[in-house]
C-alpha cells in the first residue's frame, strides 16, 4: 500500500510537472476541422481498413508511445518517466478524446513536452561543446537505438548525449576537419533544430499524432494534413517540374531519398540512388543551405523550381561502419513524367562450357506504366508496358533469342491494370490476380485481351525492391510455371492496396473556405492474392533458385521489417490451368547454379563482398575513438579498391551485347531526345556504380541459368501431360 502511495505521489509530480512545461508553450487548440477530421478517421479506420479490428479501446493507450517514438525516434530527448505519466493521464482517454469528442489536445501537449526537451538539451549541448572531447577513450556508440527504451535518468541521457556528440563530430575530423571545425557544424544542426521546430504548426502536429494512429493499422495507412495533401495532389499528376525524386526525413532528421523515379532528371545523372542523403541545396548565385532538420515540405519547395533551371545538391551514401561519401551533384529541372522510362532490351551473346554461343534476350523496366485518366497526354500519345514489351519480344525474336530474362530487381510496382495485361503476353488467357478487401469479397482480375506473344524459356531477376505490383507479376507466372524465379531469398513483400479518402467528403454540411481546408487519409482497403491463393504480403514470392546478395542484409529492407505489417494468409486458388515448375525439373538447375557460384571468380568476390557487408551491419556498435577509426578508414577504402580493382579486371570479358530499341525510342532521338536510362544498370552488390555497370554478376547467372533451363526443357522426362517446362500450356513443344 506504502509503495502504491508512493509511486502515486511520484506519478502525480511528474504529471504536475509535464503541465507546467506544457503551459509555459505554444497554445495549440484542436480546430472545428480537425475535431471532425479525428472522429471521422478513427470511423473509417474500423470500417474501410483491411485490419480493422486491429486496434481495440484498450491499444489506445500505446498510441502515446507510438507518437513518442515518431516525434523522437532515436529515444534520446524524451525520458522513461515522461513515457509513464503521459500514459498514465491520456491513454485511457485517448479513445473517448478521438472518436467521440474529436479532441487532439493530447498530441499538442506531447509535442509541447516534446520541444521542452529539446530546447534543454540543445542548451545542455551549446556548454557541453564548449568542453574538451577525448577521442582517445576506448569508447562505442551504438547510433541505432529506435529499438531501444528512453533513458530511465537524466544522467543516463546525458551519457548518451556525450557518446552521441563524439559519434556526429568524428565523420568530420576524418574528412579532415579539426576537431573544432567539427564541432561548429555539430553545433550549427542543433541550432537549425532549434529554428526549424518552432516552425512546427498545428497541422503537422495533427498530421503526425494522427498518423501514428493509422500505422497502428498498417505501415502504408497515413492521415494528410490540409498542406500536405495539398502536395500529394501535385505529385500525383504525371507532369511536375523538379529532380524526379521521392523524399523522406529520417531518424536523424536527414533528407533522404526515397525512391528515384525512372527517366526524371535524378535518375538520368547517373549520380544519386535511393537511400542517399541531401545535405543541402544550392540555387544559383546563392550560398548553399543545410537541409538537416528542416522540414519536408520546405525542401521540396527549394528543390522544386522552373523548367530547365540548375540546382545543385550536396549528396552524402552512408556506407556501413559509419563512414559516408560526400559529392556535389548539379541537376537541371525538368517536367516529370511518371511513365517516361520505358522498356530497354538488350541480346546479350552467352558463351557455355563448350564454346558454343548462345543469344538470349533481356528485357528491363522499373516501372508499370501505362496510360492514366490524370493525364494530359491523351491516351493515344501514353505508353503502355506492355506494348512496349510486346514490341521489344518481337525485335528480339527476330534477332534469334533462344530464351529470355525479364530484370525486376528495382521495380516497384505500379499500375495493376499493366501488370495484368504483360502476364498475359506469356500465358495467354487466365486469371493473373486475386483481390480481396476487408469483408472478405473477393475479385479476380484476369487477361482477356493481351494475346499470348511469347512462348519461349523465360526467366525473372528479382530482388529485395521488386515490390507490389512487379510481385504479382513474377507470382503469377511462378503459379503457371511459366517463368524461373532468379535472385534475392524473397521480393519486397507489399501484398496490400491503398486508397485515399477526402476528409471533406465524409464531413456533414462541410463548405470549402481558406479556413476549412480539410485534409485525407491513405488507408490500406484490400490485399493481393496469386492464382494459387497465397499472399504476397511479407513473404513476398520465392525464387526457384537464391543468389547471394546484400540486399538480404539491408537493414529495414523488406514489408516483414515494418512494424504492424499485415500478416501472410492464403485464400482458396482461382481456377487456372497451370502448375508451378516441378521440383525435378528445378533441382538440376539449382545444383549447376551451386557449382558455378563454387567455382567462379566473380562469385568469390560477390561472397567476399557480402560477407563483409554482413560483419558491418552485424556490428551494431560504432567506436569512438579516432585513431580505430582512421584505421578502419583505411581498411575500408583498400577493400572498396581490391573488389573493384577484380571487377574491373574480369569485366574485360563479360558478354558481348547490342541494344534493342524501341521505334518510338529511336524516333525520339532522331529528333534529338536524349533518351532514359534504366536505373539498374549494373550489380547492386558491387561497391563502386561504375564497376557495376561493366560486370553484372547477377544478371550474368540469369543468363547462364534461363541457357541450361531451355536444354533442360527439351528432355521429355520433364514434361508434364504433354508440355514441356516454362512453356504456355497451349503449347505443346520439344
Amino acid at each position: 500500500m506504502i509503495i502504491r502511495l508512493l509511486f502515486r505521489s511520484l506519478f502525480l509530480s511528474v504529471a504536475l510537472s509535464l503541465s507546467a512545461l506544457a503551459a509555459t508553450d505554444r497554445n495549440y487548440t484542436t480546430t472545428p476541422v480537425m475535431s471532425n477530421e479525428a472522429r471521422y478517421l478513427v470511423q473509417m479506420l474500423e470500417y474501410y481498413h483491411y485490419n480493422k479490428d486491429a486496434v481495440s479501446q484498450t491499444n489506445y493507450t500505446q498510441l502515446v508511445s507510438e507518437y513518442m517514438a515518431d516525434l523522437d525516434p532515436q529515444r534520446l530527448f524524451f525520458l522513461a518517466q515522461d513515457e509513464q505519466a503521459l500514459r498514465q493521464q491520456y491513454g485511457p482517454r485517448l479513445m473517448t478524446d478521438l472518436a467521440y469528442l474529436g479532441n487532439i489536445d493530447a498530441a499538442f501537449a506531447i509535442f509541447n513536452l516534446y520541444e521542452q526537451r529539446v530546447q534543454s538539451r540543445a542548451a545542455w549541448i551549446f556548454s557541453e561543446m564548449g568542453k574538451e572531447f577525448d577521442l582517445t577513450t576506448p569508447d562505442s556508440f551504438a547510433p541505432d537505438r529506435s529499438k531501444s527504451s528512453w533513458p530511465v535518468s537524466s544522467d543516463v541521457a546525458d551519457s548518451l548525449w556525450r557518446s552521441r556528440l563524439k559519434y556526429e563530430i568524428l565523420p568530420h575530423v576524418l574528412e579532415g576537419k579539426t576537431v573544432d571545425e567539427a564541432k561548429a557544424l555539430s553545433r550549427k544542426r542543433y541550432e537549425r533544430m532549434l529554428k526549424n521546430i518552432t516552425e512546427i504548426d498545428a497541422l503537422d502536429i495533427q498530421e503526425r499524432f494522427l498518423t501514428s494512429l493509422t500505422m497502428m493499422y498498417d505501415p502504408h495507412s497515413s492521415f494528410f494534413s490540409a498542406d500536405t495533401y495539398e502536395d500529394f495532389g501535385i505529385q500525383m499528376r504525371l507532369s511536375l517540374v523538379g529532380i524526379g525524386a521521392v523524399l523522406g526525413i529520417d531518424d536523424d532528421e536527414f533528407c533522404v531519398i526515397k525512391e528515384v523515379v525512372p527517366g526524371g532528371p535524378a535518375d538520368l545523372s547517373g549520380q544519386i540512388k535511393a537511400n542517399d542523403k541531401i545535405i543541402s541545396v544550392k540555387q544559383p548565385e546563392s550560398e548553399p543551405v543545410d537541409l538537416v532538420g528542416m522540414k519536408l515540405r520546405r525542401i521540396v519547395e527549394m528543390i522544386r523550381g522552373k523548367k530547365d533551371t540548375k540546382v545543385r545538391l550536396s549528396i552524402q551514401t552512408p556506407e556501413p561502419g559509419g563512414t559516408a561519401k560526400t559529392k556535389d551533384v548539379s541537376i537541371i529541372r525538368d517536367v516529370i513524367k511518371l511513365n517516361s522510362a520505358r522498356a530497354t532490351a538488350s541480346i546479350y551473346e552467352v558463351p557455355g562450357a563448350d564454346g558454343v554461343i548462345t543469344p538470349v534476350g533481356l528485357i528491363g523496366f522499373n516501372l508499370f506504366y501505362g496510360p492514366s485518366d490524370n493525364s494530359p497526354e491523351s491516351t493515344a500519345n501514353q505508353s503502355s508496358l506492355t506494348k512496349d514489351v510486346a514490341e521489344l519480344i518481337g525485335k528480339l525474336q527476330q534477332g534469334g533469342i533462344k530464351a529470355l530474362v525479364i530484370d525486376l530487381r528495382r521495380n516497384g510496382g505500379g499500375l495493376l491494370s499493366e501488370a495484368v495485361s504483360l502476364t498475359g503476353l506469356f500465358i495467354g488467357k487466365g486469371p493473373v490476380v486475386q483481390v480481396r478487401d476487408s469483408q472478405g469479397r473477393l475479385t479476380v482480375d484476369n487477361n482477356t485481351n493481351t494475346p499470348l506473344t511469347y512462348e519461349g524459356p523465360l526467366a525473372i531477376l528479382t530482388s529485395r525492391f521488386s515490390a507490389s505490383a512487379s510481385e504479382i507479376f513474377d507470382g503469377a507466372l511462378q503459379n503457371y510455371g511459366r517463368a524461373l524465379i532468379i535472385g534475392d531469398s524473397s521480393t519486397h513483400g507489399k501484398g496490400s492496396v491503398q486508397q485515399i479518402f477526402e476528409m471533406e467528403s465524409f464531413i456533414p454540411g462541410f463548405t470549402k473556405s481558406k479556413e476549412n481546408r480539410s485534409g485525407a487519409a491513405k488507408l490500406t482497403i484490400q490485399k493481393y492474392y496469386l492464382p494459387s491463393g497465397a499472399s504476397t504480403q511479407n513473404k513476398g514470392v520465392i525464387p526457384d533458385i537464391i543468389l547471394p546478395s546484400i540486399d538480404d542484409y539491408l537493414p529495414g529492407v523488406g514489408e516483414a521489417n515494418l512494424p504492424h505489417a499485415l500478416a501472410w494468409d492464403e485464400i482458396r486458388s482461382a481456377t487456372f490451368e497451370g502448375k508451378p515448375l516441378t521440383p525435378a525439373f528445378v533441382k538440376p538447375l539449382a545444383q549447376a547454379s551451386q557449382e558455378r557460384q563454387k567455382s567462379l571468380e566473380e562469385f568469390s568476390l560477390l561472397l567476399e563482398n557480402v560477407n563483409r557487408f554482413k560483419e558491418q551491419i552485424e556490428q551494431k556498435t560504432i567506436s569512438l575513438n579516432l585513431e580505430e577509426r582512421r584505421t578502419q578508414k583505411k581498411t575500408d577504402e583498400e577493400f572498396k579498391k581490391h573488389i573493384d580493382h577484380e571487377l574491373a579486371r574480369l569485366a574485360k570479358s563479360d558478354y558481348t551485347h547490342q541494344e534493342v530499341k524501341l521505334d518510338g525510342v529511336i524516333a525520339a532521338e532522331a529528333a534529338g531526345q536524349k533518351p532514359a536510362k534504366t536505373v539498374n544498370e549494373g550489380d547492386t552488390d558491387s561497391v563502386e556504380a561504375d564497376t557495376a555497370a561493366k560486370l553484372d554478376i547477377h544478371l550474368r547467372e540469369a543468363l547462364r541459368v534461363v541457357i541450361d533451363a531451355a536444354k533442360l526443357a527439351k528432355d521429355s522426362q520433364y514434361w508434364v501431360k504433354g508440355n514441356a517446362p516454362l512453356a504456355p500450356i497451349s503449347s505443346k513443344r520439344g
